[in-house]
Parts: structure tokens; sequence; C-alpha cells
């Protein structure tokens, strides 16, 4: 079983480098790290980055996980080829324009872009958002599937995640103790289909509530209160229609061996515990 510590970045392809950094710095609050040709990268929490705007197509996204060794690694990369995936190595220069030491790339089930990777740079300075969003830091993300059983079995068999909760047939699912680092929901095609931040407390949520529709970001979903995770939320749309989510009191599970996934309805009060509806293609009919 391949050991998964953390979810660490995302990688987002986009046709305006320029707007995108744009909106990571003054609507998301991120904090730019690092500049390099044709990339942009964002820090929220002491990582070097967790989120890259790079120029490309919008389709090009990737999502990284964290192994602790590069033996771990390289057995990782041994498994996915006994499997059928094709694993492509990272080479120097690929490796340092992720501020990594390793890492390897290949496709889920689906098609979404995976790429595992070890020792991902931290840094010894503090984040400073460029705006009081009160981001803690980069917690998880949501991926699209066309099979959500068939995934499933891929991230709880193959890797070490485990299902927390469901919604529908949505897994939500831990690697630690938070409630969920990866969320599978039934879409048409491959893609990252939420990218989630936290922040310190409801007075966030209400504050960037107010500050996105002031500034005319469409707002699709909440605020609100997941019944999954228990997190107050709020969902907005980024560059290239990506979502983003910040949300706040998040459930922790300790009590690993007693823990028991529940099934919640597709539907609102399945997201919602405040009422709220999304309008957010993903979470609206499963079947899309």
């Amino acid at each position: 079983m391949i050991e998964l510590n953390d979810v660490v970045y995302c990688r987002l392809g986009t046709t305006d480098l320029a707007g995108a950094e744009w909106y990571a710095t003054n609507i998301l609050g991120l904090e730019v790290s690092d500049r390099r040709r044709g990339a942009v990268y964002f820090k929220s929490d002491s990582r070097a980055h967790t989120l890259c705007y790079f120029e490309g197509d919008p389709e090009d996204q990737a999502t990284a996980f964290e192994l602790g060794r590069k033996e771990d690694l390289h057995a990782a990369g041994a498994a996915l080829e006994a499997l059928g995936h094709r694993v492509h190595y990272g080479s120097r220069a690929e490796c340092e324009m992720r501020f990594v030491r390793e890492f390897i790339r290949f496709n889920d089930p689906t098609g979404n872009t995976i790429e595992f990777v070890v020792r991902p740079e931290a840094t010894g300075q503090r984040y400073h958002g460029t705006r009081d969003a009160g981001i803690t830091g980069f917690s998880h993300v949501g991926l699209c599937t066309t099979d959500a059983e068939r995934d499933e079995l891929f991230w709880t068999t193959v890797c070490n995640a485990r299902v927390s909760d469901r919604i529908g047939d949505a897994p939500l699912m831990r690697l630690g103790t938070i409630h969920h680092s990866i969320a599978l929901f039934p879409f048409h095609k491959a893609g990252i289909q939420h990218i989630n931040h936290q922040v310190g407390g409801t007075d966030d949520i209400q504050r960037s509530f107010n500050f996105v529709q002031d500034n005319q970001v469409n707002v699709t979903f909440g605020p609100g209160r997941h019944p999954t995770s228990s997190a107050e939320f709020l969902y907005f749309t980024g560059p290239e229609g990506m979502t983003f989510e910040y949300s706040t009191g998040v459930r922790e599970i300790h009590d690993e061996p007693l823990w028991r996934d529940r099934q919640f309805h597709f539907a609102p009060k399945g997201f919602c515990h405040w009422g709220a509806a999304p309008r957010i293609a993903a979470f609206e009919d499963g079947s899309i």
C-alpha cells in the first residue's frame, strides 16, 4: 500500500497568468513566494508553495501528495506500473520547478494528473496574506471522478486513504486525522473540482463572503456548514472557472478504530446544515 502523508500543492494551467496572479493575491489572499519563467508560486502556510499557476492549457492540472522517503516513492512507482499506470519520473529541472527532491507523475483511473513527491520544501518565513482572509493553510482538494466506486477503490486499496463519509456516491477520504484531504465528486470528465484553504474562524468566512460579493466574484455555495465534516464554508469561482473554498472548524477523527463512515443524501441537506443550496455542477447532480 502506498502511504500518503498529506496533500501538498496544486498546479493549474492558465491562459492569463497576470490575471491569475491578481486573483490569487487580491481576492484569494495568498502570498507570492516565487516566480519562474511562465509560472507564479503562492504560499498559504509554512510550505514553500501550495499553489502554482503556470502558462498553459487550463485543463492541465495536477494535485500532489507527499510520501515519506525516496524508497517509498520508487516502490510506489513500481506498484503503479505493475497496475498498468504509465509513470513519469521527474527530471532534476522538473523537481526544481516543484520545490521537491523527487516526484513521479501518473493519471488516476479517471485521468486526473497526480504527483507523488518526497521532501517538499518548507520555508522559515511565515505566510503573510495580501489581504485579511484569515487563511491558516491549504487543506484539501476535490477531484472529479467518472466512476466513484472504482476511484474510491484506488485511493483506499492502492493508497492509504480511508473513507470518513459519503454524500451519495461521493467519498470524503482522510489521510491523517483531518476529516478529509481528498473528495471525489462524480462528473463527466477529469479535473480538480475544488481547492480548499482553511481560515481561522466564522468571522473570516463572513468577512470573505462580503468581500467577494463586493468584488463581483461569483459565490457558488454558502455561507453554510457541512453535516459531514462540521466545517463552516464558503465556495466561490476563480480563474478559468476553478472553484475555491474557505472553511473552518473541520472535524478531526482521532478514534480511528471506532469511526464508521456515514451516508448522506446527494442533495442540499447532505451538503449543508444551514439550508444553503450549491450552484456547483458536481454538487448539483452526481450523474452529470
